[in-house]
């Protein structure tokens, strides 16, 4: 079966994972990183994307983001790697590509899985043992979302500022949330609709999303149709 095209939608947050080749290292030092979110803050600007939360970890990086048109996500992309790429190989002495075909993309139903997916980015360093709290770590949006720093580069959700009234009251807030172990089944869920490129939502929004792009947006179910009985195997109804 043909690979569906990645879904994009204007408007729409999207959870994007990008990984080195081979799960090599795209980030080495600190200076890489920085470098990095330079260019990422420039292209996002210039091609109207809002970034409202990222981790970038050694090997991959996670963003989620909402573009403005259905074009952007992917030229910010573009951009980027055309900057960022020559700059590693260059610097590093790797030869050819870096990153592991094109990036995956999820859309998101921002009322159920928006600030689940905050979380999940924000924490992604603890999960896998690179620091004990979200917040030692320094190559993340978690510092600009618990009020440590302002990050240039994030734009903030609705939904995060509907944490409070005040820039104190929504950092607090979601520092809470962030004390709170995000489910198995939520990270589950996450990280399947991303590797399948699947919108992330209920049945609803999902099946009006499908009905705006005119394509499936959701696995199949399983299984073939259930038949309906030959009209003389039908039981008479009783009387």
């Amino acid at each position: 079966m043909a690979r569906l095209p990645r879904l994009v939608v204007a408007q729409q947050p999207h959870h994007i994972l990008q990984q080195g080749n081979n799960r090599q290292p795209i980030f080495c030092d600190s200076d890489d990183f920085a470098a990095f979110l330079g260019w990422l803050r420039d292209a996002a600007r210039q091609f109207k994307v809002a970034v409202h939360a990222y981790v970038l970890m050694s090997n991959h990086f996670h963003l989620l983001a909402t573009p403005a048109d259905e074009e952007g996500l992917g030229r910010m992309m573009q951009w980027v790697g055309r900057h960022y790429v020559p700059y590693f190989n260059r610097k590093h002495g790797h030869v050819g590509t870096l990153w592991q075909g094109r990036f995956k993309a999820s859309v998101i139903e921002a009322p159920r899985y928006l600030l689940t997916c905050y979380r999940y980015l924000d924490t992604n360093p603890v999960r896998v043992g690179l620091a004990t709290s979200a917040a030692q770590y320094p190559w993340s949006s978690c510092a600009h979302h618990i009020g440590s720093r302002i990050d240039p580069l994030i734009t903030d959700h609705p939904l995060y500022w509907s944490l409070g009234n005040t820039p104190f009251e929504r950092e607090a807030q979601y520092t809470a949330l962030l004390e709170q172990e995000l489910p198995p089944e939520q990270i589950a869920l996450l990280n399947a609709a991303l590797l399948k490129g699947w919108v992330l939502g209920d049945p609803a929004f999902q099946q009006s999303l499908a009905q705006q792009v005119n394509r499936r947006v959701a696995p199949a179910k399983r299984g073939r149709p259930r038949k309906e009985p030959a009209p003389s195997a039908i039981a008479p109804h009783p009387q």
